[in-house]
């Protein structure tokens, strides 16, 4: 990839020619992370990235969600199947490039990255590490499941389908699918003229 060319292109189509070095450095680890995995598959690194996008803000650095779960049931100490918990003493709200949330999802992601998540769960907001949950719970991966919620890019980027509406799945339901489709395209765009 040209990244020269990469760069201003998503300068101009994503970051209305204000790209900073703040935002540069948190796309440069995601494209390590992704040369890291192996992934080569233009779609699946412009869905990762117009996530990463949105979840974080624009910023495309890994950050705390705001409120920090405030009136959410993760906001507490209760895991996904309502079973509350005493250790560890911590709470599992978003963080990171994909707002990693719920004490199972941090459990999960530091047992398959090797990481004590769970007792430290501020290590999402590394960029490196968090770069590396982005991918790792986005493709099938080490746990040949979607990390997140069961869903993975290969089940909406595939030779039979191409369909950056329904991946949105892989991390939210359908909240934002829209929006996050056009930054697809955008940055979609930008990686193949960069090729």
């Amino acid at each position: 990839m040209n990244r020269q060319l990469f760069f201003q292109e998503i300068n101009r189509s994503l970051f209305n020619r204000k790209l900073n070095d703040r935002q540069r450095e948190g796309i440069l680890h995601k494209l390590a992370a992704f040369a890291k995995f192996e992934v080569t598959v233009d779609s699946w690194c412009a869905y990762m990235l117009a996530t990463s996008y949105h979840e974080t803000a624009h910023t495309m650095q890994p950050i705390e969600e705001w409120g920090k779960g405030m009136g959410k049931s993760y906001g507490k100490k209760i895991k996904q199947s309502g079973q509350p918990y005493t250790w560890p003493d911590k709470i599992y709200y978003g963080r990171g490039d994909v707002q990693l949330t719920w004490y199972e999802n941090y459990e999960r992601m530091g047992d398959l990255m090797g990481l004590p998540l769970l007792e430290q769960p501020e290590l999402a907001l590394d960029p490196e590490i968090s770069a590396q949950i982005l991918v790792e719970g986005m493709i099938l991966g080490k746990s040949n499941r979607g990390d997140f919620t069961g869903y993975s890019l290969e089940n909406f980027f595939n030779p039979q389908r191409d369909d950056p509406f329904g991946a949105r799945r892989i991390i939210n339901g359908l909240d934002s699918a829209h929006t996050i489709a056009g930054y697809h395209y955008k940055f979609l765009e930008a990686i193949r003229k960069a090729s």
